[in-house]
């Protein structure tokens, strides 16, 4: 009579412990690899964090604020990041060639605008027919605002219906964002912003958002944590002009 072969069993361990008699059998093929240790990986991965953090601490200071430093940082590299930032400002005063709102006609509008931004990113408003919606209003004065800080970047300005014929007040405003010859960012109306409330801060989240600026960039509205005031029914005249938080558009 023939006896059927009987599977031998080999005897394992616990098959994720480090033994000398697993790595045999892994070898092998016998038990499948040790899965990574995962708690292990995301120990490293803070560790790297915190590292990138503490390298990039002076990221996005002025020359005021890293004055503030001498006492806290070690001398050689609080001056190294002194030099940058005064070539980032060099490299500023170089480009910042626009520093003015542009207002554009349809016939210089391919110049002006698409072969322009071949060079630097053109942000174009279209405003209604009569600049007279308070979308519209609002946005002729963050568009000097902006032209003024960000003169890296070419701010045009024309009516809708001159440059579209027939384009509708109701899509009004619109901005345009060119890099290269293209469109890259379309918004109609400032719906998908705030609205008549929409600030300067709004705005410069939109140059961010595209890459005209970077994140870091010392010249973009610093965040201040600011308390409602009470105020009894009468504005504070304490209150900074140019106050986001006291739009004449409110």
């Amino acid at each position: 009579m023939n006896i059927p072969d009987m599977p031998v069993e080999v005897p394992v361990d616990h098959p994720n412990e480090d033994t000398e008699w697993n790595d045999i059998l892994r070898k092998h093929g016998v038990i499948p690899e040790k899965p990574p240790d995962r708690s292990k990986e995301l120990e490293e991965a803070l560790v790297q964090a915190q590292q990138i953090i503490h390298d990039n601490r002076l990221e996005g200071k002025d020359l005021d604020e890293l004055d503030e430093l001498e006492d806290e940082e070690d001398a050689d590299f609080l001056d190294s990041y002194r030099q940058k930032r005064m070539d980032e400002l060099a490299a500023l005063r170089t480009s910042s060639v626009y520093n003015q709102v542009y207002p554009v006609q349809k016939p210089e509008y391919a110049k002006e605008v698409t072969e322009e931004s071949s060079k630097a990113y053109v942000f174009v408003l279209l405003t209604s027919s009569a600049g007279a919606n308070t979308e519209s209003k609002l946005m002729v004065e963050i568009w000097r605002e902006l032209a003024t800080r960000f003169g890296d970047i070419k701010f045009c300005q024309m009516q809708a219906n001159l440059c579209i014929e027939g384009y509708p007040d109701r899509n009004t405003p619109t901005i345009l964002v060119y890099k290269d010859g293209d469109i890259k960012r379309q918004i109609v109306t400032l719906r998908e912003l705030r609205g008549d409330k929409t600030t300067f801060r709004d705005m410069e989240k939109l140059l961010v958002g595209v890459g005209a600026v970077k994140v870091l960039d010392t010249r973009l509205t610093k965040d201040v944590d600011e308390e409602p005031r009470k105020t009894n029914g009468i504005r504070d005249s304490s209150r900074k002009v140019g106050d986001d938080s006291d739009s004449d558009w409110d």
